[in-house]
């Protein structure tokens, strides 16, 4: 079983922000293969189902961001899940609108939700894929930036980049990650 963990806020307020990439990647990912993230269990919303074969579980973190690594550790303490069955998808700033990057360890990078997550876990290794948002221009708040929505002319580098992460996340359900992360890194 693998198990994928998108990060975001909960509420319609915060549905379409850059902070929610992962959300949008994860509600992508469902609609694709059918499946519905619709149970609420472990301060999360879950959607269980099978994707290329693999049977897989999609979890969005109601705790909001700050606190994801809760969400995570309740499920992994819970269900028994393993480490290396995990992928983590969230937005970063260090990384350009439209574009992913794979990687399976590293910092928290300042983003909260990774370091909420590498708190609870105990280690910086797990498998991520970063969805870029690019940094906000000078002077301009980081918080108000990322909970701020995607401009109109980001549109259609925003779809690209959610068909991307979905397509990385189906091909790392059977492949190795590392083979992932050489197919999808450009």
């Amino acid at each position: 079983m693998k198990w994928i963990v998108g990060l975001g806020n909960p509420g319609p307020q915060y549905e379409k922000t850059r902070h929610n990439v992962g959300f949008m990647a994860l509600d992508a990912l469902a609609s694709r293969h059918n499946i519905q993230i619709n149970q609420s269990k472990c301060k999360a919303l879950i959607g269980e189902g099978h994707i290329g074969g693999v049977k897989t579980v999609l979890i969005k973190p109601m705790t909001y961001m700050n606190l994801s690594g809760e969400s995570l550790r309740a499920y992994m303490d819970y269900y028994k899940a393993d480490l290396e069955d995990l992928i983590v998808v969230y937005d970063d700033l260090d990384t350009e609108v439209g574009r992913i990057r794979l990687r399976y360890q590293g910092s928290a990078g300042g983003h909260n939700g990774i370091k909420s997550i590498i708190q609870h876990t105990g280690t910086q290794s797990f498998n991520r894929v970063r969805m870029g948002i690019s940094r906000p221009e000078p002077g301009y708040a980081i918080v108000d930036y990322v909970l701020g929505n995607f401009p109109k002319k980001e549109k259609d580098l925003l779809n690209g980049m959610i068909e991307d992460a979905c397509n990385a996340l189906e091909y790392s359900l059977n492949h190795p990650f590392e083979r992932t992360m050489a197919e999808f890194n450009k």
